[in-house]
């Protein structure tokens, strides 16, 4: 499905087409002018070029602290992931040696009952 939507921010009009659905192009759009908004209010700037030009940055900014965020929080599970795989490895290497042990034992005091 085609869709269009009609941009009219800072001055300047032009229409995209594109297969997003017009809640989604909605969104954004809404989304879009509360930034330069905020833009505009931080800044000061007047000028729409640079305004429009800083809040692509701010944005591009945002998205990739997001980016950075979750990739921590990916590397902090792989490591606790690698943790508890690494406490199951000992856990495991732990029974085996109690297990080698009391078979030995058994095995010494089978033979002296035996005997």
């Amino acid at each position: 499905m085609v869709n269009e939507l009609c941009l009219d921010i800072l001055g300047t009009s032009f229409t995209i087409t594109t297969d997003e659905s017009e809640t989604y192009l909605e969104k954004i759009m809404t989304q879009y002018r509360a930034a330069v908004q905020n833009t505009q209010k931080i800044s000061g700037i007047k000028e729409p070029l640079n305004i429009a030009i800083l809040t692509g940055f701010l944005l591009c900014d945002e998205i990739n602290k997001i980016k950075q965020h979750l990739q921590e929080q990916k590397d902090a599970s792989d490591q606790s992931l690698s943790e508890v795989s690494w406490e199951d490895q000992e856990i495991e290497e732990r029974t085996l040696r109690l297990i080698a042990k009391l078979e030995h034992a058994l095995n010494l005091f089978g033979d002296n009952k035996n005997e």
